[in-house]
């Protein structure tokens, strides 16, 4: 009678020691799971914005098609990163081909600020075009924030091979890369005139037609 009394004080808590096992084991499990989820939702965010870099410069070459001289105006659509500079034309009452190429980066490049978190865009000549006048690509790299974060426990060089994957390729000798600290997306746009000159109004009074 004694010896079952005192077994029973002796197993009074076993119970509850295996609760506690139970619940950091189901803990870390958890925290193991939202580690995955966070790094899949970081993932699907970068996938989401790619998709968005892309309609964006299918935007650009839409505008650069219904401008009348579009594609024998490339050169007037090179632009760095930042802001446009110079004087944008309203192109409110008419303009020529270049100021229309001016106006529409402006209001492109803005469009992208708005659309990517702290988004910017490099638009290029390709390297290995130097004619001038038989120029029929541009290169467009996009960027915006990386908000990917280090892990605990986590060395610079493994968030960079992280990143790696999102890096854009390299440009060659057009010498335009991702600025540090920042996702890209780099495509490059082959840009078609929707427009052709007409000329029956003679030099003095050129005109396009735009079927």
């Amino acid at each position: 009678m004694l010896k079952n009394q005192f077994l029973r004080r002796r197993q009074r808590g076993i119970t509850l020691l295996e609760s506690m096992v139970a619940i950091v084991v189901m803990a870390l499990g958890i925290l193991g799971i939202l580690g995955v989820q966070l790094r899949t939702l970081a993932d699907t965010q970068t996938g989401v914005r790619r998709a968005q870099a892309i309609r964006l410069i299918e935007d650009l070459s839409e505008r650069i098609k219904v401008n009348p001289n579009g594609l024998a105006s490339l050169n007037s659509y090179v632009t760095t990163w930042g802001v446009v500079g110079g004087t944008i034309p309203s192109c409110t009452a008419g303009c020529t081909s270049t100021d229309l190429a001016v106006h529409d980066i402006d209001f492109w490049k803005k469009n992208v600020a708005a659309t990517l978190p702290s988004g910017d865009a490099n638009i290029f000549l390709v390297a290995d075009e130097t004619v001038a006048a038989n120029r029929r690509q541009l290169g467009v790299m996009i960027s915006w924030r990386a908000n990917e974060r280090m892990r605990e426990g986590e060395t610079t060089a493994d968030t960079n091979a992280y990143k790696a994957v999102f890096a854009t390729a390299s440009t060659g000798t057009a010498g335009v890369s991702c600025p540090d600290g920042r996702i890209c997306h780099l495509q490059y746009i082959q840009p078609n005139s929707r427009c052709s000159p007409y000329t029956l109004g003679g030099t003095a009074n050129p005109q396009v037609f735009c079927p």
